[in-house]
């Protein structure tokens, strides 16, 4: 058995009970056990690799593998505790914010949402900013110009008034008009740090049939990514976006495997959709896949695993990232030098103290980073 992630989890949380990271002693303000863990992370510090881990509350952050992570993306306001400990192991803490249209069309709404965002980055001790403009995507579309007013307004603002931030915006796989919208994203690349590519979630929309497929087939992942490096955006500023979650499939029509009918659910003018699709996280995965009546399945053409299990008299077909399909992925980092890899969610994980859930999760971590280097060159 391997043990070494669960070793750096309980050194982990022994250092910050030790070093008072839970905010018991404050300073001048500061929630920290010293006040240079309340001050934003130098415009210098920056890394070879980038490795962004999206988290949804709760306490699993104490578990992550702080080895590997750079960048921390949180919901909410996050616990000091957090905070802390992100910052003494040079790891910048930045919140997600979703644009809203009235952002774009009101300069004097912009304006004073660009103050608010930077007054709770800094009264938090956050280091800047990620942001989502996906779900307005026919709206930005006829709004093309404010968008670009909104990012370069925010960039400028949070590098000026909390020097070393960091601003990122979340982007569709494709540059190619996903959904019908089309926006000049070199232009745009230019206004930010980084592009989070959402290079899972691909099948918004199926238009030549309705059957189970990967959220991620590795083939459409590489040229979505190659899209934006072809259209002039700086491969350095693009970050491979990767799900620790799978796709389950109620079969309409079961086949056999690897061939399950879904009913259809039209969007965006295409017959089936991923509205039929219930999230799962890799953990539930985990538990289930043992109970299922096919085991582990590859597909070799998606590069991708999968399994069948039957509840009633439902057919059921999981299709999900695991360790192998992560580590072709991360290869697509070395292969387009891109400037890093990120999680959609670090909590989907299982955290817990049993040998073969610990031995499933290093893996998982392990897959973001094979060769198994450590990417950060800071050290506290």
């Amino acid at each position: 058995m391997r043990w070494s992630l669960a070793l750096a989890q309980f050194v982990a949380v022994l250092v910050m009970w030790i070093g008072g990271a839970f905010g018991v002693f404050p300073i001048n303000g500061c929630p920290c056990s010293k006040k240079s863990l309340c001050q934003p992370l130098p415009i210098d510090h920056q890394f070879p690799m980038e490795v962004f881990i999206f988290d949804h509350e709760g306490m699993d952050w104490k578990h992550y593998d702080w080895t590997k992570v750079t960048t921390i993306v949180v919901d909410l306001v996050p616990p000091f505790p957090l905070l802390c400990y992100a910052h003494g192991q040079g790891v910048r803490v930045v919140i997600k914010e979703n644009i809203q249209k009235s952002e774009l069309t009101d300069s004097s709404q912009r304006k004073a949402w660009i103050r608010a965002q930077v007054h709770t980055a800094g009264t938090n001790f956050l280091d800047g900013i990620n942001l989502d403009f996906m779900d307005l995507f026919k709206s930005v579309h006829q709004n093309v110009t404010e968008l670009l007013n909104l990012l370069k307004e925010t960039a400028e603002t949070f590098h000026r008034e909390i020097p070393g931030s960091q601003v990122s915006l979340d982007v569709p796989w494709s540059p190619h008009c996903i959904d019908g919208n089309c926006f000049q994203y070199m232009e745009i690349s230019n206004l930010c740090d980084f592009f989070f590519v959402i290079s899972f979630d691909i099948w918004t929309q199926k238009w030549d049939d309705c059957f189970a497929k990967p959220q991620s087939p590795y083939h459409k992942a590489y040229t979505g990514l190659s899209g934006y490096i072809d259209m002039g955006v700086d491969s350095k500023k693009l970050i491979l976006g990767v799900s620790w979650y799978g796709s389950e499939y109620h079969c309409k029509r079961f086949i056999e495997p690897g061939r399950c009918e879904a009913t259809e659910s039209p969007f965006r003018g295409g017959p089936c959709s991923y509205h039929v699709v219930h999230p799962i996280a890799y953990k539930e995965v985990m538990e289930q896949l043992p109970k299922s009546f096919t085991g582990r399945y590859w597909d070799d053409n998606y590069k991708a695993p999968f399994y069948v299990y039957k509840e009633n008299a439902t057919y059921h077909e999981v299709w999900y990232e695991d360790p192998e399909s992560l580590s072709l992925k991360s290869s697509i980092m070395r292969k387009l030098k891109l400037g890093g890899i990120g999680v959609w969610f670090g909590n989907n994980l299982n955290y817990s103290v049993n040998p073969m859930a610990a031995m499933q999760t290093e893996d998982m971590w392990n897959s973001l980073c094979p060769r198994r280097r450590k990417w950060r060159t800071w050290a506290n």
